[in-house]
């Protein structure tokens, strides 16, 4: 459910409201640019312009080196696995066997990966692993894709394996390089955190968010090459939207529905960055509270707004993006939906 305001190219920020009954029992605010390619924001809402950690949603551009380098076709990484490098994914066997696999192949072990363990993040996968006794490796961090795709660019360019996740090493510096050209930055000066993974995030404004991924969904006016490395992420994504996620994942299922129409990417803190090949524009989202009930909901409503949305992927998306709210004895109680302020 959404209500629509006018089309205005900024306006306030749009806000996220959990109804119970009669009545709003919450309310998120929602930040949000939609750019195309040339930098032009076609709408915008709330603050698009202070810097804002893109946390794991900005994945797909940090996987370009791993194309670009030549470490993809040197190691035949599959087009699973190019989504995988893009992912934050939940853990589940599909997605453990191939980070493992594809570390075997450098000639490595799960040691090589520093990006920390954690449980899976997809509960049947995580009691699937504690009932038999066994405990979860850095293979199982929704980051390990991400990392392997990393290993694999070091290993290639004879790089150091150890340390690749500091500010100062080659893998991440190849990435700042990456994120100012398609933002149109300078990030010398930019808010540098850590992130979950331990890699350093790096503070964007939103209206620069949406105009990088804007480019890689229309990346004509890029080098060949480069093109031709987003293409191909792209369509890995779209071909295995299970890689990137998991299940009962809201990128799984919209990366999936679409067939190559939207390339999305959630990331902690409440962020959802989107590409629209076809249309040529890039979708940038912050919840101010860093909740993902809000941020997919708003990912929802923007595209709608858009109207990119058609039945098929409506089906596949609105329980993510239009969630009905029940309580433990599966009564309806209540939903999250989108308001576009005046």
């Amino acid at each position: 459910m959404i209500n629509h305001s006018s089309n205005n190219s900024a306006s306030p920020p749009f806000t996220v409201e959990v109804t119970r009954g009669p009545m709003v029992e919450s309310r998120h605010v929602v930040s949000a640019a939609v750019s195309d390619s040339s930098g032009k924001i076609v709408r915008s809402w709330g603050n698009v312009e202070d810097p804002v950690y893109l946390r794991s949603a900005i994945k797909p551009l940090q996987a370009l080196q791993l194309i670009e380098s030549g470490a993809a076709d040197a190691f035949n990484v599959s087009e699973k696995e190019l989504s995988l490098a893009c992912a934050s994914h939940t853990g589940e066997p599909v997605h453990v066997e191939a980070v493992t696999a594809w570390l075997d192949r450098l000639g490595l072990t799960i040691d090589a990966l520093e990006c920390g363990t954690h449980w899976p993040t997809y509960d049947p996968a995580a009691r699937a692993l504690a009932s038999s006794g066994q405990e979860p490796t850095a293979a199982h961090n929704n980051c390990s894709g991400k990392h392997s795709g990393f290993l694999c660019t070091a290993v290639h360019l004879k790089e150091s394996i150890k340390g690749y996740i500091d500010r100062d090493h080659p893998v991440q510096r190849r990435i700042v390089t990456v994120l100012e050209d398609f933002t149109d930055l300078d990030l010398s000066n930019a808010p540098v955190g850590i992130d979950g993974c331990s890699i350093p995030t790096i503070g964007i404004p939103l209206q620069q968010a949406a105009l990088a991924f804007a480019r890689f969904a229309d990346p004509s006016k890029l080098s060949a090459d480069r093109a031709a490395a987003c293409a191909r992420l792209q369509k890995a994504i779209s071909k295995y939207p299970e890689m990137i996620a998991g299940s009962d994942r809201l990128c799984t299922a919209i990366n999936g529905a679409a067939n190559g129409r939207i390339v999305a990417k959630v990331g902690a803190e409440g962020v959802y960055l989107a590409a629209l090949p076809k249309a040529g524009i890039g979708i940038a989202i912050k919840a101010v509270d860093g909740t993902t009930r809000a941020v997919d909901v708003a990912l929802g409503a923007i595209l709608d707004e858009i109207g990119i949305l058609d039945d098929d992927i409506h089906r596949a998306i609105d329980p993510f993006v239009r969630p009905i709210l029940r309580n433990r004895n599966n009564i309806t109680v209540g939903e999250i939906t989108a308001t576009f302020n005046d």
